[in-house]
């Protein structure tokens, strides 16, 4: 197998000062690897990128139309939000259907990645609780499921509660691969987490796309969760943030999901790349730790760059929409303090 190879370089001067490394994969609904770099078969945890796999049961089995869930709801469900005002408005009207109380999560609290609500957080010297964990929506929505099924909720988080052994078949069949080789993992909200290969987790989004080859009911709700998040990106991170923001200059047609650590998922919509619908995934291998400015807003520095970079190459987006997200790369000037140019920052891998 291929190592894990250059992803991003930061330069300074003329000499490469720093270097990300990582692995990339692409493949289409049907299997079929298209492209890759460093090794596709890199066995990844992915974090966060999991949820819309984890809220996909919970959604087939009709837990939307039991709950009376909206596409905002169903949407944050998958979310790693920032805790605006907004998201816990709608986690709280969440648990106001299901009938439970916020106690009920147990993914402990943390401070918001919101600047007006982290700001009020400081300044009020409150104290976040579990709906402010930026996986609340994932944690309601696995009570809704536990309580619908008539499971208990006190160990909802359990490795063999039933509700977390339908998410993990449904996510070893979505993936294709089998549930004993889905190695497992306690996420940092304390919920199962998962990791296999890029390949696998690339082929599960690509189906999550474009569902026809599933049956009718599994397809259905693929459908309804792409839907919900491109429909509503603010809720599955924020506005402003990377993947809101690509989900919403995508219209309908690309679905993506930031994971710690260095995770990225993307899917591509039946007829975006090829007539079968196309997943993306791939790690940085040291972690993409965020970086917060001085007005208190929080950036990575790799994954929305080599997301973006990766979408070049494969022609899905054009220059001006490339420009329209400059922000975020792929390359960026690089400024200290004082505002004087150091260098840049710029993509270091080309797909084959």
């Amino acid at each position: 197998m291929t190592s894990a190879q250059p992803l991003l370089e930061l330069i300074r001067g003329s000499i490469v000062e720093s270097t990300h490394y990582g692995s990339i994969v692409v493949v289409d609904s049907n299997g079929k690897l298209l492209h890759s770099y460093g090794d596709p078969n890199m066995v990844a945890f992915l974090r966060s990128s999991a949820k819309p796999f984890q809220a996909l049961p919970f959604i087939e089995y009709g837990g939307a139309e039991y709950f009376g869930y909206t596409q905002k709801e169903i949407a944050i469900s998958c979310a790693s939000h920032e805790t605006a005002q907004m998201h816990l408005d709608t986690v709280q009207g969440m648990q106001k259907k299901i009938g439970i109380q916020e106690n009920n999560l147990q993914c402990g609290g943390h401070l918001p990645g919101d600047v007006p609500k982290l700001r009020e957080v400081i300044i009020n010297n409150i104290q976040p609780t579990p709906n402010f964990n930026n996986c609340s929506g994932k944690h309601t929505s696995m009570l809704a499921f536990a309580k619908m099924s008539g499971h208990p909720l006190e160990n909802y988080l359990d490795f063999e509660h039933p509700i977390q052994k339908e998410i993990r078949k449904t996510f070893s069949e979505m993936c294709g691969i089998e549930m004993d080789k889905v190695q497992l993992g306690i996420d940092g909200c304390s919920a199962p987490n998962f990791a296999i290969p890029l390949a696998n987790a690339a082929l599960g989004m690509a189906r999550f796309c474009d569902p026809r080859s599933l049956d009718e009911t599994r397809a259905t709700a693929c459908k309804k969760i792409t839907t919900a998040m491109t429909t509503h990106p603010e809720m599955v991170s924020s506005f402003g943030e990377f993947d809101c923001e690509l989900m919403q200059l995508g219209q309908g047609k690309i679905v993506t999901k930031r994971g710690a650590e260095g995770f990225q998922i993307i899917g591509l919509m039946p007829g975006v790349y090829s007539e079968n619908g196309i997943g993306i995934a791939f790690k940085v291998t040291d972690g993409d730790a965020a970086h917060m400015d001085d007005n208190l807003h929080s950036s990575t520095r790799v994954r929305p760059a080599i997301s973006l970079e990766i979408l070049r190459q494969l022609n899905v987006l054009t220059e001006a929409q490339i420009q329209s997200l400059a922000k975020f790369g792929p390359t960026k000037i690089l400024k200290n303090y004082a505002g004087l140019i150091t260098g840049n920052s710029q993509p270091a891998f080309k797909l084959v």
